[in-house]
């Protein structure tokens, strides 16, 4: 889950760095992400809600006494997390020029 959500993390660290933009916070990327690329309807609001999901489980994971996800879910998660990344990919591009 960690990777998961550290992937689209830094898909969004790129998306954001091709408006000079930052933060020192995964929620401050978080919503810097949604204000620029979601809101603006740049990136589909639906996929959007993969970073939310992966940063969610990440918490869980990373600092709930105990978690457990079942393959499935985990399965949905990359998936999601590489539909992400893809279009990410396509705004950097087309943003880099």
């Amino acid at each position: 889950m960690n990777r998961v959500y550290y992937a689209m993390f830094y898909a969004a660290l790129a998306m954001l760095a091709t408006r000079n933009l930052s933060s020192s916070k995964h929620s401050g990327v978080i919503s810097l992400f949604h204000r620029e690329f979601v809101r603006t309807g740049l990136f589909p609001r639906e996929l959007a809600k993969s970073l939310n999901a992966a940063f969610d489980g990440r918490m869980e994971g990373d600092y709930g006494d105990f978690a457990i996800l079942a393959k499935d879910e985990l399965a949905l998660l990359i998936d999601g997390a590489r539909e992400f990344i893809d279009r990410a990919r396509q705004i950097v591009q087309s943003d880099l020029g």
